[in-house]
């Protein structure tokens, strides 16, 4: 008894460390296509992706034109407009 107790407070703070962590990692590997200041272009099957870094991003090699690359990334807002919900607000008046 005292192994599955054990077993599931184990089980229960890796999966609290993991949502506690952050933002979820992507990642895109493919040919380096193009270099511009501080984006990166990768070519992922017919796509081109564009994916910015800044000083704090770590490079590991000679990255250049025609190197493969595999880019860890996060998503982050930049904006965020709310817009009002009218019929919310219209129920809200009666």
């Amino acid at each position: 008894m005292k192994k599955v107790l054990i077993l599931a407070c184990a089980f229960l703070f890796v999966a609290t460390m993991a949502f506690a962590a952050g933002p979820r990692t992507y990642q895109v590997t493919g040919p380096v296509l193009e270099i511009k200041g501080d984006v990166i272009v990768v070519k992922k099957g017919s796509n081109n992706w564009e994916v910015a870094k800044s000083a704090a991003t770590k490079v590991n090699g000679d990255l250049k034109v025609g190197s493969k690359v595999t880019i860890e990334y996060t998503m982050t807002a930049t904006k965020i407009d709310v817009k009002e919900d009218k019929k919310a607000d219209a129920k809200k008046k009666k």
